[in-house]
């Protein structure tokens, strides 16, 4: 057996409404799929996806999510952009409006800038340039 990617992450909310306008109309994801009574909400980002489960929905076990204790460090999300001023000027129009800041990391594919912005329900995002 050998790992080859994330397929997808699983982010819970009371808030769909909020996350989906976010992750489409701040970071471009597609809506890809609806479960409404379920409350499930898949979004494409490039070769994976990101899950909004609702926590009113039948697929979701508990109660309100527990921002503070959430055991999410952060998820990384692979981005293109002309420059990091784009990135910068873009996330200023949708009111990302976080201390941004571009450093060299590490992760799957080397080394690489990125940033760390908070998406509406405080998960933390790191956005790297591809």
């Amino acid at each position: 057996m050998q790992l080859q990617g994330i397929d997808h992450i699983v982010l819970r909310t009371s808030n769909v409404e909020r996350l989906v306008e976010f992750y489409h109309g701040v970071l471009g994801a597609q809506l890809e799929r609806v479960l409404d009574e379920e409350g499930l909400y898949q979004l494409r980002a490039g070769s994976a996806l990101i899950d909004i489960l609702s926590t009113k929905g039948s697929l979701d076990s508990g109660g309100e999510p527990n921002y503070e204790q959430s055991p999410l460090a952060h998820v990384c999300l692979q981005i293109t952009a002309a420059s990091e001023p784009a990135v910068f000027r873009h996330l200023r129009r949708c009111n990302v409006m976080q201390p941004l800041k571009f450093e060299t990391r590490y992760g799957a594919t080397g080394f690489g800038r990125s940033v760390y912005i908070l998406d509406p329900d405080g998960n933390t995002l790191e956005l790297k340039l591809v």
